[in-house]
């Protein structure tokens, strides 16, 4: 028998509770184990819950016996998750994570801490939800020199941009939309200022390059100033615009990045609508592959932590491998990353914009005189910064094109 403990008792750790013991024939089989959750971590009662007999206030309870080998935290937040799953390592139990805040700003330590201690820290779950990326990342593409990642990491940006592009709405009504739906939170900018994709992006690149790439030095951009008209410039090129969360291996470092970016029907990301998720892995030897599915919600999340509690079982006493050491990444400064723009601009500032962006290629759309819009040559971001702040007033926008 290998007893689990559930750490929070919300959304995620319900879906962990109701997984295991729904899927209870199938999960023990796999984990060559029979599994057992004997203590649920919360800090209120659940009566009538038909796991309320489980539920525990104090932590120690579950640290200090030696019956729980495996902790399943979906608490959220650094505090105190970390301080209770440093804990639970330091003694040996292996622990499953959801917490990507967690895992982007503690994740080397914690793994270091999990190899001294011959037990895991496992986070599938942290990033795309029910996505399965952690584990090929680890285990399926040993064999390929990871080039560059880049993903859609985010089901509530995405939610809002599809809906804008199909439905010609502003951003502050289909972001209240999305709230009513239960898709964006009360508070929503972790979500829409690109701040959730950022430590999503921080933790698959710690993977892609071995070394930490710490979430606090990635350049990150959100979508609240993207507008119905940038998609209808958009449209008429043949392009979308999505939040993507992208790394790449250069010769000068790591180039990691957040930011609304217009893509082509060529790119497999341009399909990814709705809540979806999806990550896009490029190898040396494999080339492209692609990962797609539900980034987020209760049970998609809760599955891939199951996923790893089995994973737990099969490996007792052992340490499952993870190349990510505390050694800092070299991180390219995104001023001098080339790449073209979309610029919109005010009708009668085009003259002005053709002179700033010589070669700029205007978009055509019928019926539009108010503004005009224009994809400039490639050119490194801060010569594009500087051209773009001396128009001043006379510019309504800019987004970034995807990088070929």
């Amino acid at each position: 028998m290998i007893y689990v403990a559930v750490l929070g008792y919300g959304t995620v750790g319900s879906g962990v509770v109701e997984v295991i013991e729904k899927n209870k024939d199938m999960v023990n089989k796999k984990s060559a184990a029979q599994l057992e959750i004997k203590y649920i971590l919360d800090l209120r009662d659940f009566p009538g819950d038909p796991y309320e007999q489980k539920v525990v206030h104090d932590v120690n309870i579950i640290l200090e016996d030696p019956e729980v080998s495996i902790i399943c935290e979906t608490m959220g937040g650094v505090k105190p998750a970390y301080d209770f799953t440093k804990a639970a390592l330091l003694k040996g139990k292996s622990v499953c994570t959801s917490n990507k805040e967690l895992v982007a700003t503690h994740g080397p330590e914690l793994l270091q801490i999990a190899r001294e201690h011959s037990c895991n820290y496992l986070f599938e779950a942290s990033v795309g939800g029910g996505i399965p990326i952690i584990r090929p990342l680890n285990y399926s593409l040993t064999a390929e020199k990871l080039e560059a990642i880049t993903g859609i990491l985010n089901g509530t940006t995405n939610y809002i941009l599809t809906k804008m592009e199909k439905e010609g709405a502003d951003f502050a009504a289909t972001l209240k939309k999305a709230q009513e739906k239960g898709y964006a939170e009360r508070n929503p900018e972790a979500d829409i200022e690109g701040y959730d994709a950022c430590r999503k992006i921080a933790i698959l690149s710690s993977l892609m390059t071995g070394r930490n790439v710490s979430y606090e030095n990635i350049y990150t951009e959100g979508i609240s100033r993207v507008t119905a008209d940038d998609f209808v410039y958009a449209k008429a090129a043949g392009k979308s615009i999505k939040l993507l969360a992208m790394s790449k291996d250069t010769t000068e470092g790591t180039l990691a990045m957040v930011s609304p970016c217009m893509i082509s029907p060529e790119n497999p990301l341009y399909m990814v609508s709705g809540v979806f998720n999806a990550v896009c892995v490029r190898g040396n030897m494999l080339g492209d592959s692609m990962y797609y599915g539900r980034g987020a919600g209760k049970l998609p999340t809760a599955s891939a932590v199951v996923s790893d509690v089995v994973d737990c079982a099969r490996h007792q006493g052992k340490t499952i491998m993870c190349f990510w050491n505390r050694e800092e990444a070299k991180l390219v400064d995104i001023g001098d990353v080339e790449r073209g723009f979309f610029v919109r601009a005010k009708a009668d500032a085009a003259a002005d914009v053709e002179a700033a962006f010589p070669g700029a290629e205007r978009i055509q759309v019928e019926g539009r005189i108010q503004d005009c819009g224009y994809f400039t040559q490639p050119m490194k971001e801060k010569e594009f910064s500087a051209k773009y702040e001396a128009l001043g007033d006379k510019v309504l926008g800019r987004i970034r094109l995807e990088m070929v």
